[in-house]
């Protein structure tokens, strides 16, 4: 590969060792397994709101037991939120966390095979993996961490992310200095847990950001402020947004007259 004149761009600072299983080997405090993240979003065909209620009730109970019984498997973390009235193109997301990337595939193919999945349509789907964030190791407690915490606010706000390619050719000096502004621009903002895992050569986008919180309010005022951050003239793309509402699978399906009878 030709190099630019400039030389080669500058390393983004040690390396990490993984065994073939994901967990990371030497002295490391982050040694554990790391999870893999799947956000889906579906829509479902106005079709099915013209079947027979009793049709569509079976339908309807059939995928609440689908979803109930992967929210109770072991190792197998499911979110299941509402997107009816504010998002026109998806109506519920379901956010899946595994260790294993194919528990997804095997999860999405029962959905297929459901009655009520004939009528669904993935609209949008998401697979990142989960990072502790190097800007913040040195600052304990600070932004997100290896653990996972999914589902805790109200409302997850969920969208892919990528930086443009001059962000990587900056030194990790120049780009801890922009992150260190990002993350003291956040800090008031006490209600807003972020989530943010990394999607490199495994989907489109370089990350998928997810902020749980209760307070929309609090969450618009923050990604307000955080346009006036060095950090966000190296933003190539964010979109598409979503404000996720986190529901019951069941509740989901009565917005959607699949289950109610009516």
């Amino acid at each position: 590969m030709e190099q630019s004149p400039e030389g080669p761009p500058p390393r983004r600072g040690p390396s990490v060792d993984l065994d073939p299983t994901g967990i990371v080997t030497g002295k490391s405090p982050d040694r554990q397994r790391r999870q893999f993240l799947n956000y889906s979003f579906y829509r479902l065909d106005p079709v099915f709101r013209q079947l027979p209620a009793d049709e569509r009730r079976t339908a309807g109970n059939e995928f609440v037991e689908l979803v109930r019984t992967w929210e109770s498997l072991e190792d197998f973390i499911l979110r299941t939120y509402s997107l009816v009235g504010l998002r026109a193109d998806v109506d519920f997301m379901l956010w899946r966390i595994a260790f294993e990337p194919l528990c997804f595939q095997s999860m999405e193919a029962a959905i297929r095979g459901s009655r009520l999945g004939a009528y669904l349509s993935p609209v949008y789907s998401f697979l990142s993996l989960q990072r502790r964030s190097p800007y913040v190791n040195k600052m304990k407690g600070a932004g997100e961490g290896v653990e996972l915490l999914p589902g805790e606010g109200k409302y997850l706000f969920v969208y892919p992310f990528t930086k443009t390619r001059s962000w990587y050719r900056l030194s990790p000096h120049a780009r801890q200095g922009m992150m260190d502004e990002h993350i003291a621009a956040s800090a008031p903002f006490k209600g807003v847990r972020l989530n943010t895992s990394n999607s490199y050569g495994i989907d489109d986008q370089d990350f998928v950001v997810a902020f749980d919180s209760d307070y929309p309010q609090e969450f618009v005022d923050l990604v307000g402020r955080l346009r006036y951050t060095e950090a966000s003239l190296y933003t190539q793309r964010d979109t598409p947004m979503f404000m996720c509402a986190k529901t019951p699978i069941d509740a989901i399906l009565a917005q959607l007259h699949s289950s109610d009878g009516t």
